[in-house]
């Protein structure tokens, strides 16, 4: 195959760019037309494969079919009360349980109704809720007739979506006590922004500050940093370790953790499973970090994503044994197939070190936060920081307005109340049997070699092309590599010769020579053709290489 035909220059230029803006280039590349001979022009027929993006090309069927069928018999709840000219009124609440039993058995052949009436009896059963007071907070919510109230979190649906955090994400054995308060947001992607910009707005991140970031690690954590609000001094814990020559292992060394024994560092970020290496982290890494709270940063605040750990299995967050100080990010966008939805959580343990640190604010910044929230409530000292993050979302000033759609605290709670069933569990194995089999057809094709490791997740994969040149050539042809080539040029040339799109691994803080590869958004023989091309391309540069010894 010939080179790439863009210039070291231009490739070096692209380079600068976030590799999620630099994935587009890549698809302009991929879908350009062709030039085959001078003043002949004529499009390619090859199909692009944008391994690029973590949108999963699965969805679960069943929590949705009961949405809608959901949806129906809150129109006919809605249309008892009043009806006339598209007109209906809004749900009551007596006797609702009785009326739903006898809508389902007028409508058998609705799909949905049998995944309805489960996750309703499963809520009913396992949490004791009173029948009629839940269906109807399900019934109003899905028409969206009124604000959320409370803003934070529907109280029926907080309470499922803590049961279903303490099932995947705690491994089902949760913090004691498991008081975890949960804020609804708009995915992961806003509750990032709300945790960044309530710990400024509290005085508890300063402009400046020192943060730490666990990498490689999703790109906007490396950005958000760097942007004029925060400007913060970015310390990186790098997972570094080599299962052995040309094998990344992609875990912490324990020189690297012990960074956060540094007190000046007021936050680290964790993704877990990380993104891209796709592993879930280690209890040797857990129990240093715990050890370094206890006694050289006690509040150190971590911020922990962990929207892929239920592709892991016995996965428990770093929030189970770190409760006081972790705020747990989740989103079900991965698993259910859902990121047009925008579904995800913060959660907070009621006993933390964020409230004790507000509450130990020198009396000027006491005062101004009392003048802050002070339009909310007569006492504002005693807002929890997790509602203090509703404020602020809202500017505070419309902080009768905020929270979560309705619907959308609806279809969350099916989500989890699926989980919770037979069908729910068949359904995660699934999942990660899936990207498991990708995973093997990508390794098939490229010929490369992994780490082998029970904790991999496996949604995405990062392959340092770098290291297997040493491991597969030596050392000698890894240098001509770096000396001729810019770390993106496999990339260009994926896109321009196969159209393939890839991703950059040096965007996300990881070696610049490799490449993250999505395992979620493509079929299953895709993966296998995109590890040929990327083993083609590999040889084209050991081909380069061995005429450049003449």
């Amino acid at each position: 195959m010939p080179k790439t035909t863009f210039t070291r220059e231009e490739i070096q230029s692209f380079a600068q760019l976030s590799p999620f803006e630099l994935k587009d280039k890549f698809i302009q590349i991929a879908q350009a037309v062709q030039e085959d001979k001078p003043g002949q022009k004529e499009k390619s027929s090859a199909q692009m494969l944008n391994a690029g993006r973590g949108n999963p090309n699965w969805i679960a069927s069943g929590p949705r079919e009961a949405f809608f069928a959901l949806g129906y018999f809150a129109l006919s709840e809605s249309k008892r009360v009043w009806s006339a000219d598209n007109l209906g009124g809004m749900p009551e609440k007596g006797d609702i349980g009785k009326r739903f039993d006898r809508w389902l058995r007028a409508n058998p052949e609705l799909p949905g109704t049998e995944m309805l009436q489960a996750c309703v009896e499963k809520a009913v059963e396992r949490f004791g809720f009173d029948r009629d007071a839940f269906l109807h907070e399900l019934a109003d919510s899905i028409v969206g007739d009124n604000y959320p109230v409370p803003d934070r979190m529907l109280v029926h649906a907080e309470k499922v979506v803590r049961g279903y955090i303490g099932d995947e994400m705690f491994d089902k054995r949760p913090p004691a006590d498991n008081n975890l308060s949960l804020f609804a947001t708009e995915g992961g992607t806003a509750a990032m922004c709300y945790i960044f910009d309530s710990l400024m707005k509290n005085g508890l991140l300063k402009k400046g500050d020192k943060i730490a970031l666990l990498t490689p690690v999703f790109t906007p954590y490396l950005e958000i940093p760097e942007l004029d609000t925060y400007e913060f001094e970015v310390v990186h814990v790098s997972a570094s370790m080599f299962a052995e020559t040309g094998v990344r292992e992609w875990r912490y060394p324990t020189e690297e953790v012990a960074k956060l024994e540094d007190p000046a560092i007021k936050l680290a970020c964790i993704v877990n499973p990380s993104n891209p290496p796709s592993l879930a982290m280690s209890q040797r890494v857990i129990d240093q970090i715990k050890d370094i709270v206890a006694t050289k940063n006690p509040h150190l605040l971590l911020v922990t994503d962990d929207v892929y750990g239920t592709f892991v299995e016995g996965f428990r967050s770093i929030a189970a044994d770190l409760a006081r100080n972790t705020l747990l990010v989740y989103s079900y966008s991965k698993h259910y197939g859902c990121t047009g939805w925008r579904l995800g959580v913060i959660g907070l343990h009621d006993d933390n070190v964020i409230d004790e640190m507000i509450a130990n604010l020198p009396a000027d910044e006491k005062a101004r936060l009392a003048k802050r929230y002070g339009t909310l409530t007569l006492e504002p000292e005693k807002i929890r920081f997790i509602d203090r993050l509703v404020a602020d979302s809202r500017q505070v000033a419309l902080n009768h307005t905020a929270g979560l759609s309705l619907p959308q605290q609806v279809q969350m709670v099916l989500f989890s109340l699926f989980d919770m069933l037979d069908e729910g569990q068949a359904y995660k194995l699934k999942v990660r049997s899936i990207v498991q089999q990708r995973l093997d057809l990508l390794l098939e094709g490229a010929q490369m070699k992994i780490s082998e490791d029970a904790q991999r997740a496996g949604y995405y994969i990062e392959l340092d092309l770098l290291a297997e040149a040493e491991r597969t050539q030596g050392k000698e042809f890894a240098d001509f590599l770096e000396k001729n080539y810019e770390p993106v040029d496999p990339l260009f040339r994926l896109a321009e010769q196969t159209h393939v799109v890839l991703l950059n691994g040096g965007g996300f803080d990881g070696p610049e020579w490799s490449v993250r590869v999505s395992l979620a958004n493509l079929d299953d023989l895709d993966y296998l053709k995109i590890g040929h091309h990327l083993r083609a391309i590999f040889d084209d540069y050991i081909a380069e290489w061995r005429a450049s010894k003449g």
